[in-house]
């Protein structure tokens, strides 16, 4: 898929309308809008942390062309009827394209399965996100019907059985400042489970933020046997560990970061192409729930408009992947596995310009993010959606 990076990057210069007459575009570099197949835009139900319109504002300052929402919401998307009720407002206020998720089970409590058939055409896939099908009668009846409708099952693997109160990783951090942890079975038990179950049933099956090194091993064994699976990771997990810990909320999300073998299996996995795609998880709160600590924060950071700067930075410039591979993670892998189509879609940057990660400066309505202060190259200058100036930096 290497083609339709340097189709956008080559070819769609000609296109590129609208810019003023002092625009070099030889010193600008083109990508492919980016898709982000996992943010929390919050609405309905929870719009003091995130709206429709600040989520894709956020979006769209970062390149991004292509997201798709998260269903713990309120109401849950758990039938056409709730569904609707974000598609309306996505329609009234979206200014990029937001596809969202339908959830596995009613309310996401893992009783009843969720009107899949209903909302087949109206969602981009199912998942039960925040929260981990506890049963697996429950996720192998979801992955049959899924099939059925050609859908994909996107998991959020957690045993609940296995949590114990934690809320980091259990490891060094943890036990040296007396935090409850998170153990890693936890997450890594859920997906020995479904990669049995996605191969007994033939379902399209993807897991959402992985973060242990048992994770990163299991899924490539997987793909190995042929089983449709693929995953993602979030530039958090493989940027920071647990040994870069603060008594601070903006370092809590779920899972936790973990340690530092963790981090570095994570990536390897991106550089082998066991990990098939870059996700945010951009998951705003208001300032209140970030601010009591590690134990009492809300799980979540924001993420759509540090992730491609601070990959860029870290990952490109210090040689770890190639740029190339960064835009397929960021654009051609998620649009290949989910379906979504680019239609010309394209961002331009400024690869060159240095500047200072301010949560402050952000659109989006969350401001926690462990990056704060980190000096970052990239700044995005225009975004173009559905034949659109969707984002001007000008502006």
């Amino acid at each position: 898929m290497r083609d339709s990076f340097f189709d956008v990057q080559f070819n769609l210069v000609g296109k590129v309308t609208n810019l003023p007459d002092e625009f070099n575009i030889s010193t600008y570099s083109i990508f492919p809008g980016f898709c982000d197949v996992h943010v929390h835009f919050r609405e309905p139900g929870f719009s003091y942390k995130e709206t429709i319109h600040s989520g894709c504002m956020a979006a769209a300052s970062s390149g991004y062309t292509d997201v798709c929402t998260m269903p713990n919401l309120n109401p849950v998307p758990d039938s056409v009827e709730n569904l609707k009720q974000q598609l309306n407002i996505i329609e009234k206020d979206a200014i990029i394209n937001v596809l969202p998720y339908g959830s596995i089970t009613v309310g996401e409590k893992g009783e009843v399965l969720s009107d899949l058939e209903g909302m087949a055409k109206f969602v981009v896939a199912f998942s039960d996100d925040g929260k981990g099908v506890q049963d697996a009668g429950m996720m192998k009846e979801a992955m049959l019907r899924a099939k059925e409708f050609g859908k994909i099952i996107t998991a959020h693997c957690e045993d609940n059985s296995l949590l114990h109160g934690g809320y980091i990783h259990d490891g060094i951090y943890a036990r040296a400042h007396g935090h409850q942890g998170i153990c890693s079975e936890s997450e890594w038990k859920p997906i020995e489970r479904d990669i049995l179950l996605a191969k007994e049933t033939g379902c399209k099956y993807h897991v959402g933020h992985i973060s242990t090194k048992e994770s990163v091993e299991l899924i490539r064994q997987a793909k190995k046997y042929g089983v449709d699976i693929t995953c993602e990771r979030a530039p958090h997990y493989l940027l920071l560990d647990e040994n870069d810990l603060q008594e601070d909320g903006k370092f809590k999300m779920n899972p936790p970061l973990r340690g530092r073998e963790d981090r570095e299996a994570l990536l390897e996995g991106i550089v082998d192409g066991t990990i098939d795609m870059i996700a945010t998880d951009h998951a705003p709160h208001s300032r209140e729930e970030k601010s009591k600590g590690l134990k009492g924060s809300g799980f979540g950071i924001v993420g759509l408009e540090t992730a491609f700067p601070l990959l860029y930075t870290e990952l490109v410039k210090k040689n770890v992947i190639s740029l190339v591979l960064l835009v397929l993670l960021m654009s051609d892998n998620p649009r290949n596995r989910f379906g979504i189509d680019l239609n010309g879609a394209y961002s331009v940057w400024d690869l060159n310009e240095e500047w200072i990660i301010n949560p402050k400066k952000f659109y989006s309505k969350g401001t926690a993010t462990p990056f704060e202060g980190r000096t970052v190259f990239g700044k995005c200058i225009y975004t173009f959606c559905n034949g659109n100036v969707v984002f001007n930096k000008s502006f």
